[in-house]
């Protein structure tokens, strides 16, 4: 049946740069394995549920876009007579859609209520494209578990030596031990080195790197890693990454390796990795072997992984279970918001996310997601849209990588509190904030200044003293255990600090301490367990210990400016250094082997307090052109001009920014836009700097801003959420969530293991693993 819209509207297949919304509704998670499927617009191609909910009609009204494909699948019933293949790449090796599911198709008008041909001219082609084309999710994966490798100038301008052939036989070792496996072939010379001790229990003695070293040689492949059909592990030692060698053939035939005679005797890097981040899994089972009780409802609805994207579900889960945000973005009987993308709308996606896990429309068993086990779970909701809007433009997020759970608690506070929050619509970031009071004591003269900071997180450092293993009772080296209460002391605690007063000019130095000045409602704590091995900074895992019950908070709060007390004259602007560094920091830094230039600079940018933020600091920034510049801010004649450039304000303007704000940045950072983005993330709330007209001109608007959180006493806190991780690195292993959730009228434990969401009994991996603790007020 054909009709009007189809004769008067053009349709264009959709081209490789455009997104298919063909898996779920881009307003909810509402997917093609619901009965009614998703309508799939045929003109910008977004996805709207056919169920109850009509997104499909709102889009077609919102866009005037009555055409669409609806795709709904149901699984087939598969019998296995063998087991699955094993994984042998770093990819999800799965069956074809088509092996699994059975697809159903229809094309139709949602103006004229009709369904259409199909296999028209017209529509056949669209059809097609559709179903062929990559999903949304698919695109922004980018093969999500498998590494883009590519080549490097090293192997494209390689010169190899003199022919010969090499031995390859059982007796073939290492030139320089007796290692007969890891055994890694320089390209350019012939010669075997053993590899570096890897995970997985494979021996080496890194002779293949001392060679490269000693011969300027950078590109070897393993040798127990060649395939007949070409494939190998290649890696470059100038680069220090993994490579492709596109004449990998050639290039061993030069040695005598003929790659048709070849056979993969040993595990491949990749595979490697792939066991490694397998392992670092939390139990699901009880202690007598059985497994985890699972549980359903409103509240109780599981993320699935997208590759590596366990550190967003961790964050997620805990965030979304505090009243601020389900407050504010879980709102079912609201209208959504009118925009013309769904999917490129932050406000439209935490409300989804709010509404998949709240609503409990989606917290129930899927019998066929994990049909080795006796126990079913749930099918899990794939937050990939939120994904790609919070990672969009960010070097880290924006990749499939493992990311840091809690730089990503950071950085979507960021994006959240920058957004739009309109009538009873309240910023859900809010209740995390607090101010911390820093009080400064002359030695000499005893005269005191006190500053105050807003953030809406803490830092705390944890103790690290080690217990020796014993060999024969067969126990491990291992961490001891520390109290929550012994790394607050520390954070509190008065320290001395070496500085010349302003007021006497004495150079004894005074004495420092942070409390806090007021408490939030939630408070964020994350807990840095971090060991310095070889220059390389390593997570450990020690275990912290907090209350169940709740406890109180009252006597780190600080008491404030005494009468008794007198207050340090405020130095003249002309007079006052730009920046102080914390000599103790720097202390901390170059005892770690930075330079003093790199420890300022790192300092400046971490907000001057923690030495182990500044040394993440310095290893993300290693690569900046000015890292050993000395640190400039702009105090030397000229800096002002720099700092009221219109060029820098007008950039930081196309980021989001006003004037005032950006204004105030690029002064604290002397004029350098990149540091003056992390300034203005990092002080979402200060109202910037006004020129006398402009200030006259808001009024009101430059008064002083209230601080956020509550001096009031007491201040009880109790744990209420966890984000764990288990792994020798933030940026590899794997994160969970136990959240404290009523069931069946009862507190309980509920750990939420991507789209697994069970009854957690084992507490002590809450406390070995945790990393990110949500205490809230009481």
């Amino acid at each position: 049946m054909s009709c009007t819209h189809l004769e008067s509207i053009g349709l264009n297949p959709p081209t490789p740069a455009q997104s298919v919304y063909r898996e779920d509704c881009t307003q909810c998670f509402d997917s093609i394995d619901d009965p009614s499927g998703v309508d799939v617009c045929l003109q910008c191609f977004n996805g709207g549920c056919a169920g109850d909910r009509m997104h499909n009609k709102l889009h077609g009204v919102l866009r005037s876009h009555p055409l669409v494909l609806n795709i709904r699948r149901t699984r087939k019933v598969v019998v296995r007579d063998e087991p699955p293949a094993k994984m042998s790449r770093l990819a999800i090796a799965a069956e074809t859609e088509e092996d699994r599911y059975d697809t159903a198709l229809t094309t139709k008008c949602l103006d004229c209520n009709i369904e259409l041909d199909s296999a028209g001219p017209k529509l056949a082609p669209m059809v097609e494209s559709i179903m062929k084309a990559n999903t949304f999710s698919r695109k922004e994966e980018v093969k999500a578990w498998e590494q883009e490798l590519t080549s490097c100038e090293h192997i494209l301008m390689m010169h190899q030596g003199e022919p010969r052939r090499i031995e390859q036989n059982s007796l073939s070792h290492c030139s320089a031990c007796d290692l007969k496996e890891n055994l890694w072939l320089c390209l350019e010379c012939g010669n075997l080195g053993c590899g570096r001790k890897q995970m997985g229990g494979v021996d080496g003695n890194s002779h293949g790197l001392a060679h490269s070293t000693e011969a300027g040689h950078g590109v070897a492949v393993k040798l127990g890693s060649i395939t007949p059909e070409g494939t190998a592990d290649v890696y470059c030692y100038k680069c220090d990454e993994e490579r492709i060698d596109d004449n990998l053939g050639l290039h061993l035939n030069h040695w005598g390796v003929v790659l048709a005679e070849r056979q993969k005797t040993e595990k491949s890097l990749t595979e490697m990795q792939i066991e490694q981040n397998l392992k670092w899994d939390f139990s699901m089972t009880t202690e007598d072997g059985k497994e985890l009780r699972p549980v359903f409802g409103p509240g109780l609805t599981g993320l699935k992984n997208l590759g590596n994207s366990c550190y967003l579900a961790s964050i997620v889960q805990c965030l979304f279970d505090m009243p601020s945000f389900r407050e504010r973005y879980y709102r079912p009987n609201d209208d959504l918001p009118i925009v013309q993308d769904p999917a490129e709308d932050l406000e439209t996606q935490l409300r989804k996310v709010a509404d998949g896990l709240w609503s409990g429309r989606y917290s129930k068993v899927d019998e066929g997601v994990h049909p080795e086990s006796e126990v079913a779970h749930q099918k899990g909701l794939a937050p990939a849209m939120l994904k790609h809007l919070i990672g969009r433009g960010h070097e880290e997020f924006s990749t499939m990588r493992q990311q840091d759970a809690f730089e990503f608690l950071q950085h979507l506070f960021k994006l959240i509190t920058r957004s739009k929050h309109q009538g009873d619509a309240k910023d859900p970031t809010q209740p995390f904030r607090f101010a911390l009071e820093q009080r400064l004591q002359c030695l000499s003269c005893r005269k005191v200044k006190y500053s105050t900071t807003e953030q809406d997180n803490l830092f705390i450092d944890v103790p690290l003293e080690k217990i020796p293993g014993d060999e024969a009772a067969g126990t491990a080296e291992s961490y001891k255990p520390v109290t929550l209460e012994e790394c607050l002391d520390n954070l509190t605690v008065q320290e001395r600090v070496e500085l010349t007063c302003s007021a006497c000019g004495s150079k004894d130095g005074f004495t420092k301490q942070s409390l806090f000045k007021t408490f939030p409602e939630i408070l964020v704590v994350n807990a840095r367990k971090m060991a310095v091995v070889n220059w390389v900074p390593i997570k450990v895992d020690v275990p912290v210990i907090v209350p169940d019950e709740s406890f109180a908070l009252d006597r780190y709060l600080s008491k404030g400016q005494q009468d008794s007390e007198e207050s340090l004259p405020d130095e003249p602007e002309s007079q006052a250094p730009a920046f102080v560094p914390d000599e103790t920091a720097v202390a901390q830094l170059e005892a770690m082997g930075f330079p003093r230039n790199r420890c300022e600079r790192a300092l400046h940018a971490t907000g001057n307090s923690d030495a182990n933020a500044a040394m993440e600091w310095l290893f993300g920034h290693m690569e900046d052109p000015d890292i050993d510049a000395p640190l400039d801010l702009g105090g030397k004649p000229g800096g002002a001009d720099a700092t009221a450039d219109p060029e820098k304000i007008e950039m930081l303007g196309a980021m989001g920014f006003g004037a005032p704000q950006a204004k105030k940045a690029l002064k604290e950072t002397g004029g350098d836009v990149e540091r003056a983005v992390e300034w203005l993330f990092s002080h979402p709330d200060d109202q910037g700097m006004f020129d006398d007209d402009a200030g006259t001109a808001s009024g009101g608007d430059a008064a002083p801003k209230e601080i956020a959180g509550s001096a009031a006493l007491p201040a009880n806190f109790q744990l209420q959420s966890i984000a764990c991780h288990k792994g020798t690195s933030i940026h590899a292993g794997h994160y969970v969530a136990f959240i404290r959730k009523t069931i069946d009228d009862t507190p309980r434990w509920v750990l939420f293991n991507d789209e697994k969401v069970v009854e957690a009994y084992d507490i002590d991996e809450m406390r070995k693993f945790a990393y990110v603790y949500f205490f809230k007020r009481v």
